[in-house]
């Protein structure tokens, strides 16, 4: 049985993956040129989000998803530089990006919400960083949001 502390925790996680989701998104809409350097060097508000949705819908997302519907999955490590070099448009609508990772973050909220409280705990494993927790997947999926968040706030 779980505690009451930490179904609450969970509560919290999902709640915040859903608002700093949308905040995100906001911030992404709010930029007048989404295609200037934030940085010298760095990237600009464009990459970020199609890198942020992409990392959601291919990476956290997959591996939280896979984790309950999959006995112990192990998942190949994430070559960002990769992804980008294969995947990465720049003339994709920045509106495009963000809606697709609103609908990803529409569809994984709902279903983390219905989750018995054990599949939180199921395992998978990562090929270099060894064995995480369904949990663990979540909490990364709200770290890296709020990670580029801050980022694209600065640029706005």
């Amino acid at each position: 049985m779980e505690n009451k502390e930490l179904l609450e925790y969970r509560s919290r996680l999902i709640q915040r993956i859903q608002s700093k989701a949308q905040e995100f998104s906001d911030a992404c809409r709010a930029v007048r040129d989404p295609f200037k350097l934030i940085e010298a060097g760095g990237w600009n508000v464009h990459q970020i989000a199609a890198h942020t949705r992409d990392v959601q819908i291919h990476v956290y997302g997959m591996r939280a998803r896979r984790s309950v519907t999959e006995d112990k999955p192990v998942f190949a490590n994430f070559d960002n530089d990769t992804w980008n070099a294969d995947h990465y448009h720049a003339d994709e609508p920045i509106a495009k990006i963000v809606e697709d990772f609103q609908n990803d973050i529409r569809d994984i909220v709902p279903w983390l919400e219905s989750l018995p409280p054990s599949a939180w705990s199921r395992l998978s494993s990562h090929e270099l960083h060894g064995e995480f927790t369904m949990q663990t997947w979540v909490e990364r999926i709200l770290a890296h949001i709020e990670e580029h968040l801050e980022t694209v706030q600065k640029a706005g």
